[in-house]
């Protein structure tokens, strides 16, 4: 454990090399060969001015390590007349440690007099000399300016090299090259690091082999858990048996260690801002397929702005406590390591944050003392349920404690039919967050009115099958996000809707804004206005009076899904299309087209082709399905200064041919193409001037893929996916990108 007030690690003249106590100094240290020789060439090489090189990542990610190994290099030993290490920590006093920086440039031992300015004194002595400063675990933005200054601005080559887990920091540093956000071990160079440790130069015999390789694998990349797990390893005997029981119990050997994992990663949590902690732990409980949708503004975490939750993730992820991943062409999610996982766990059930509990636990004498904490998730298991215990039922048990619950998700096993009846939420008055999972219940008349009482509720997510939403959910005030799942049925929206003011995501199945089976009129005053909303889906859309501006009612959404059934427009003698161009906020639009073999109103779709398209220009990412499309409309899209990212799904091309002339995407960087009916496509060398990502999925009628495309100098890879007669065309576009550049960045992948 490396104690909080480490202060001056370690310090060196330049013929001499580290001699370092610290827990660097005994490590073996594999992996990061690439970093290393990256890391390397910035140091010896490059501009003259001065550099600074920051390494960041997650605690425990082996930044200290990475750079003794590059501190002590022979290159880079030669290069500097001075070099010097310094371990700052998050206590430290600047005095004491500028003049230990002092007494290693100047080689003296002797204490300064307090009349004298260390810091003028060291940049004296500095200046002139190429030097090389090391400032390991560094914590904020404000101790970097205080120890800043006496290193001087020289053109002579001279470098600094930070350590810290925060990206703020690291960028905050940087004077001409980017932080190196420093990743985890791949799981060969783990075990390279578990054989050295247990064998030396020996090899591992055959035996201990998979088991070995297991156990490299459970460390899950974090060079401290290795490194950990190594030592534990070095001083068992080399049985299968021992080595069986180490892969069994790893997680305590973790936790009950000398070095404190758990303290490592606390360091880091309590380093938070206090608002952003909670955050931290609620992360750890929510499923990571739900990418960045989390319910922290529901929770009352974070004010209700899209805005908001970004920054905060945004200060988790510079934290080095979150990973985000973002693969264009995909939802963007977040990762936490799983020690991370554990120690929010752990610290969320201490600060009763929230809990995880199942019917057997509810069931038991202590059942009360599982429903302290704030947010609950309820696993239901039919073997293991009691109707008095049960939170949804009325009892005065429960009664009494889950009064003060602010969220409550319940899964598991699906209800009973005759039980979904007595169900009841009227005591649970604070509660912002209601999920209760249709696999575990349908929820019928009865509990929408109850939970149309619940006027605290801010994010609500059920199943049900009912075709209008009770009059009681007008007192819903003050609801965020409303998710309904009524697959094989249509939720009729209106006029609800217009009471839910606050509301910014509605996310339902198949809903329809009225009634199309009812012949009487439908009243919507001028007024009536979601301005909040942000995210709609998934609307069923047919032409008539009342549909033809609809969305005038919602002019800040962001997101967008509906289907479209064909319908015939007089006016326009075409499909109608709906006029979007106003949604100037628009940036994600999903739609789907449903036509009709015979229709009434006007021809058929199979001899129609022409659209009047009215896109908003904001637009980033458009997924079509099932539309006809000719070169026109295909010529409209092209002309949307914003689109990042197009997907055509099951898309019907007019004589199987698209022949894009002079169309330029400018801006898209991801296209998709899936079971799309073209044969021959041309492009232009200008037409997708920064693509990063091609998918072709299904496409079997199109005979190959356009050369020009290895021309694109962005395009990073081609997804073939049962596509087996393109799979010539993309590896001839990758040798010839490969004969240009000399490198192997291009990608070809094939399922």
């Amino acid at each position: 454990m490396i104690p909080k007030n480490r202060g001056l690690t370690v310090v060196n003249s330049i013929k001499k090399p580290v001699e370092s106590k610290s827990l660097t100094a005994s490590k073996i240290i594999v992996g990061f060969e690439e970093e290393t020789h990256w890391i390397i060439s910035k140091l010896t090489s490059g501009p003259k001015d001065l550099d600074v090189i920051s390494i960041t990542g997650m605690p425990g990610s082996g930044k200290t390590t990475l750079a003794y190994k590059v501190y002590n290099d022979e290159s880079v030993s030669r290069r500097f007349d001075i070099r010097a290490w310094c371990t700052i920590g998050q206590e430290y006093d600047k005095e004491e440690l500028l003049e230990k920086v002092y007494k290693q440039v100047t080689g003296s031992d002797s204490k300064l007099s307090e009349n004298i300015d260390v810091a003028d004194e060291l940049r004296r002595h500095l200046i002139g000399k190429r030097y090389l400063i090391f400032l390991d675990d560094l914590w904020d933005t404000d101790t970097w300016d205080k120890l800043k200054r006496p290193f001087p601005v020289v053109e002579n080559g001279s470098r600094m090299i930070l350590t810290t887990r925060k990206m703020e920091v690291a960028l905050y540093g940087k004077h001409n090259t980017d932080p190196l956000k420093l990743r985890l071990l791949r799981s060969e160079e783990t075990w390279e690091l578990l054989e050295k440790r247990a064998f030396g130069e020996e090899s591992c015999p055959n035996e201990l082999l998979d088991v070995g390789k297991e156990i490299a694998q459970n460390c899950n990349g974090l060079p401290l858990v290795a490194d950990l797990i190594a030592g534990v390893i070095a001083g068992r005997e080399k049985k299968k048996t021992a080595w069986l029981e180490i892969r069994n119990n790893l997680k305590s050997y973790v936790f009950n260690s000398e070095v404190d994992v758990m303290k490592v990663i606390e360091l880091s949590y309590d380093h938070l801002p206090h608002h952003l902690k909670p955050c931290l732990l609620y992360l750890a409980s929510a499923p990571k397929s739900s990418g960045l949708q989390v319910n922290w503004p529901a929770q009352g975490l974070v004010e209700q702005t899209e805005m908001k939750s970004m920054v905060y993730f945004d200060n988790l992820i510079s934290s080095s406590l979150v990973t985000f991943i973002n693969e264009i062409g995909n939802e963007p999610f977040f990762l936490m390591h799983e020690l991370i996982s554990d120690f929010c766990l752990i610290k969320a059930k201490e600060e009763k944050l929230f809990d995880l509990i199942s019917s057997s636990a509810l069931a038991s004498s202590s059942s009360s003392s599982h429903l302290m904490s704030r947010i609950v998730t309820f696993i239901y298991d039919k073997e293991n349920f009691e109707l008095d215990n049960f939170v949804l039922f009325s009892s005065t048990m429960i009664r009494h404690s889950v009064k003060h619950l602010y969220s409550l998700y319940i899964t598991g096993d699906e209800m009973e039919d005759h039980l979904s009846d007595i169900c009841h939420l009227r005591d649970l008055r604070l509660l912002r967050v209601l999920q209760l999972s249709p696999s575990f219940i349908i929820v019928k008349d009865s509990l929408l009115n109850e939970i149309g009482m619940l006027n605290h509720l801010r994010f609500l997510h059920i199943g049900t099958e009912v075709k209008y939403l009770p009059s009681s959910f007008s007192n819903l005030w003050n609801l965020e996000t409303m998710s309904v799942e009524n697959e094989g049925s249509i939720l009729v929206l209106f006029p609800i809707i217009w009471d839910l003011l606050k509301l910014r995501v509605l996310r339902v199945t198949d809903c329809s804004f009225f009634d199309m089976d009812t012949d009487e009129p439908i009243l919507i005053t001028v007024e009536s206005k979601l301005e909040n909303l942000r995210s709609l889906s998934k609307l069923m859309l047919s032409y008539s009076n009342e549909t033809e501006d609809i969305f005038e009612r919602f002019p800040n959404l962001q997101q967008l899904k509906f289907s479209l059934k064909e319908s015939w427009d007089y006016s326009t003698e075409q499909i109608w299309f709906p006029q979007m161009d106003f949604l100037t906020e628009l940036e994600d639009l999903y739609i789907k087209f449903e036509s009709s073999n015979s229709n009434d109103s006007g021809p058929s779709v199979a001899t129609n082709w022409s659209w009047d398209f009215h896109f908003p220009s904001n637009l980033k990412k458009l997924w079509l399905f099932n539309f006809p499309l000719t070169s026109d409309p295909l010529s409209t899209i092209a002309r949307l200064p914003n689109l990042e990212e197009l997907f055509l799904t099951r898309i019907i091309i007019q004589g199987g041919e698209w022949n894009m002339g002079e169309d330029i995407f400018e801006n898209l960087k991801y296209l998709g193409l899936f079971e799309v009916t073209l044969a021959k496509w041309k492009v232009g060398e200008e037409s997708f001037p920064i693509l990063e990502k091609l998918e072709l999925l299904r496409c079997r009628k199109l005979e190959e893929i356009p050369p020009c495309f290895g021309n694109i100098c962005s395009l990073k890879i081609i997804i073939l996916t049962e596509s087996p007669q393109l799979e010539d065309s993309a590896l001839k576009i990758k040798q010839y990108v490969g004969d240009i550049t000399g490198g192997d960045e291009f990608h070809v992948r094939i399922s």
